[in-house]
């Protein structure tokens, strides 16, 4: 199992790079490398060129994974260039981790690979799906593929639905908050703190 974070988006909501965004002194980029590589051989991060979060990852030795051109930007688009390069490693599974959810829970890789078997998976909870915390089988590329074709980009929970998708649920509801605003960072700092 390879792993990556997703770090492309363009944090509008926020008013700037949400990966390049600091709690307790560490980007939120990081924070997710972090977790990931308890769990994964390798960890990369998927990034626009030009911006913080491609500098940030650099520094810290992360591989570096664009957008395949012509792809719609979302992160379906960062799901396919994942599974390009873990196939590319020989892996067979991709865990994919969103950058701006720092709570997640530490045994999040490990229950979504025991439930998930050959297939993909994803965290739910009270609140509902999760698609960004999922597992992706390598073996799912050719309808990611297919799904992002003409410039579409269907919402990933509908892919990950359509491929059959294990769904682990967690009951800690705000492990999964994420950041979108300065205030939901100033909160999650509190409880971090």
């Amino acid at each position: 199992m390879v792993g990556m974070v997703l770090a492309g988006g363009r944090s509008v909501r926020f008013g700037g790079e949400k990966a390049a965004a600091e709690l307790a002194g560490t980007a939120l980029l990081i924070w997710a490398a972090r977790r990931l590589q308890r769990n994964c051989s390798i960890v990369a991060a998927n990034v626009r060129a030009g911006t913080q979060a491609e500098a940030i990852a650099r520094a810290d030795g992360l591989p570096l994974l664009y957008d395949v051109p012509g792809d719609a930007l979302g992160p379906l688009a960062g799901v396919k260039v994942g599974l390009i390069w873990a196939r590319d490693l020989g892996a067979t599974v991709l865990a994919v981790s969103p950058c701006d959810v720092p709570l997640l829970p530490d045994d999040l890789y490990v229950r979504l690979g025991a439930a998930a078997g050959s297939g993909p998976a994803l965290a739910e909870t009270a609140a509902g799906d999760q698609p960004l915390c999922a597992l992706w089988p390598v073996s799912a590329l050719p309808q990611v593929t297919e799904a992002l074709q003409g410039g579409a980009h269907p919402p990933t929970w509908r892919l990950l639905q359509t491929l059959g998708a294990t769904r682990v649920r967690f009951a800690d509801e705000a492990a999964f908050a994420n950041v979108n605003t300065r205030a939901d960072l100033a909160a999650i700092a509190a409880r971090v703190a």
